[in-house]
């Protein structure tokens, strides 16, 4: 079995993405000059914090000396457009400032970065990945598709995903991005171990080592006076297979797998015993492990195959397997049609295996996976926190999201709604009464400070400290994973804050934050940051509401750098829904790399763009952002380089 494992290793291919022009978008007016236009704005007001010696806010902008080097870096471009439209750069203190007709057309000139329609139906070829990470066509499957495969596969219920090492986060931050899934010997000797444990388990066989006939989904066919063992042997193994790899398996693979068959047929082995020794080798094969594409003899850009293409459906929405249905319309050619696959879709997340879609997306873009194991309160504190209660908490986030997919209702809801999704135990913790049993419900609430993700007790509790919280981390969090700005790492040498949040000389812990931030280098972020975290202050480390802390009042006031106050969480989330674009935007991005399952480049700007548009269009309702990633060019067709 190690030589027919060795032997297809080879197969697995990994591709690049597509190399694409950008220009600037000429629109009504002519495009500005970088070199004699805007490069001098950049020295005048810019270069003096952010070159390559001083390099204030991990930004050095000097390197940039032409528009093609702008280009190549769009994202950070993008970024600065921001803060210098809130006016938060260049600094206040800063003597030399634009003038109000200098942002404009800074800001103007930015915006025009973008990519030409006729390049938005195209991907990054090889030649582009000296810029760009490209697009990882084969790739592994990370340990918790595995386990849900196997168990969609074989029908069996096992714990496989710890008995593989944690898989690295990549791309857009999500564990299934390809360029992180590495195959080591180390998970080769597991995943041989595992197919033996997987297969004994889904065919237990009596003494004398025959199956029983209850598992005859798995055994189609026996020999008989008409049918032989090797005839009986190719009908199994070709139906496993089919399903197992995801596609009509290639006729030399299969070749491989009957010679193990006849081997162990030869030596003695039972018909049985054989077919589960091929059944094995089957689940040690590349084409299982990976989703591997096909690499096309020339050089371009190939539509994919409906096999290739169901796999991607699937393990976008399920994180398992296509199942039959989607598997018979694939081999019907039916997925080369737009409207097929929006059928698809539409089935797919009414299915129960479309929970997955909310557990690892959304738990993942959330950064709420790791609470219970790296993520935990002070035990002494908080002795109401428990791994059940982390979990519930968790199941909340899922079921929220899981419930705006499949009714398709507003995705501003993560922001602001009302209702909860709790059992006893976390009802209790969000002082919600009559609620009884471990099962989670959907409570209406009257106090909108608990709707949405802002008040949800797995975000509150991932961004608190053990013994505090954290308006530090709160606050990034808010600007990281819902509206995707970027926050640069501290400076080095930072005092710390007192680990217990206690009062220090009379001085409430907001106000030691505020002598702490004093510091130039730190108030550009924290003025960002600290406004919103400290508007969430009402809520402990586990997500109960206060009024006090340590005897003193809690002050969860806020102004941000564009002027807009508020005071607690219900007035903070209102003006959060006001930034519903730049939500938009961010979560059309996550989801995007997502799907890809790689690092996005700024050739896949069409489909985030296109995204954020139908999602104003339509109520910004999740079909509208998952119809048009899976619609998208870049979903359904893959770059080849050739092959020599």
């Amino acid at each position: 079995m190690l030589r027919f494992i060795s032997h297809h290793l080879h197969l697995i291919k990994s591709g690049l993405s597509a190399i694409l022009v950008f220009a600037v978008s000429a629109g009504a007016e002519a495009p500005l000059d970088f070199e004699n236009t805007i490069r001098p704005l950049i020295e005048r007001y810019c270069v003096d914090c952010h070159d390559a010696e001083l390099t204030k806010g991990d930004l050095n902008i000097d390197r940039f000396a032409s528009h093609n080097q702008v280009l190549d870096a769009i994202a950070v471009w993008q970024r600065m457009a921001k803060v210098i439209t809130s006016g938060e750069m260049p600094p206040k203190k800063k003597k030399k400032r634009p003038s109000s007709e200098e942002r404009r057309l800074l800001t103007n000139w930015i915006g025009g970065l973008n990519v030409n329609n006729e390049d938005c139906n195209r991907i990054a070829s090889e030649e582009s990945v000296a810029w760009y990470s490209g697009d990882v066509m084969s790739r592994r499957l990370n340990r918790t598709e595995y386990e849900n495969t196997i168990h969609h596969l074989l029908g069996i219920e096992l714990n496989l995903a710890d008995r593989f090492p944690t898989d690295g986060a990549g791309g857009e931050g999500f564990d299934n991005m390809g360029g992180a899934l590495y195959l080591s010997a180390i998970q080769m000797e597991k995943y041989l171990g595992t197919a033996d444990l997987c297969i004994e388990t889904a065919l237990p066989a009596d003494e004398q080592g025959n199956v029983q006939e209850d598992h005859a989904r798995l055994m189609v066919a026996r020999p008989s006076d008409t049918l032989s063992k090797q005839d009986a042997a190719r009908q199994v193994i070709r139906g496993f297979t089919y399903r197992a790899w995801r596609k009509p398996p290639p006729e030399e693979s299969l070749a491989g797998l009957l010679a193990l068959a006849d081997k162990a047929l030869a030596r003695g082995d039972g018909y049985d015993a054989a077919i589960k020794l091929a059944m094995k080798a089957a689940l040690v094969s590349p084409h299982f492990l990976f989703l591997a594409e096909p690499h096309p003899p020339e050089a371009g850009n190939y539509a994919l195959g409906g096999s290739e293409l169901a796999s991607r459906l699937s393990y976008f929405l399920w994180a398992s397997m296509p199942d039959d249905e989607l598997l018979a319309a694939a081999a019907e050619g039916k997925l080369a049609d737009p409207n097929e696959i929006q059928i698809q879709v539409k089935r797919m997340l009414q299915d129960p295996k479309a929970e997955a879609f909310g557990r690892l997306f959304g738990g993942q873009w959330l950064g709420i996976s790791q609470l219970g194991e790296t993520k935990k309160p002070d035990a002494t504190l908080f002795p109401e926190y428990s791994q059940a209660l982390a979990d519930t908490m968790q199941a909340e986030v899922y079921t929220v999201f899981n419930t705006i997919v499949r009714e398709d209702r507003s995705l501003l809801e993560l922001l602001a709604s009302d209702y909860v999704f709790v059992n006893e135990d976390l009802a209790a913790i969000y002082g919600i009464e009559g609620i009884e049993g471990p099962a989670l419900q959907r409570v209406q609430v009257a106090d909108a400070s608990r709707g949405g993700v802002l008040g949800m007790a797995a975000v509150l509790t991932s961004t608190s400290h053990s013994l505090r919280t954290s308006p530090v981390l709160r606050g990034m969090w808010v600007m990281e994973r819902l509206l995707g700005e970027h926050v640069p790492p501290p400076p080095p040498g930072v005092p710390p804050l007192p680990e217990d949040g206690k009062s220090v000389e009379g001085l409430t812990f907001r106000q030691q934050l505020e002598v702490h931030r004093d510091k130039p280098e730190c108030a550009g972020c924290h003025s960002k940051m600290d406004p919103l975290g400290f508007g969430l202050e009402n809520f402990d480390p586990i997500g109960r509401w206060r009024s006090t802390h340590d005897a003193l009042p809690i002050d969860a006031s806020g102004v941000l750098p564009s002027g807009e106050k508020f005071n607690g969480p219900e007035e903070l989330k209102t003006i959060l829904v006001k930034q519903k674009g730049k939500f938009a935007r961010n979560l059309s991005k996550k989801m995007l790399g997502y799907a890809l399952g790689r690092s996005l480049n700024r050739y896949d700007t069409c489909v985030i763009n296109e995204s954020v548009e139908a999602l104003k269009a339509n109520e910004y309702r999740p079909s509208a952002l998952i119809s048009t990633i899976v619609l998208s060019y870049p979903f359904r067709h893959r770059y080849s380089s050739g092959q020599s």
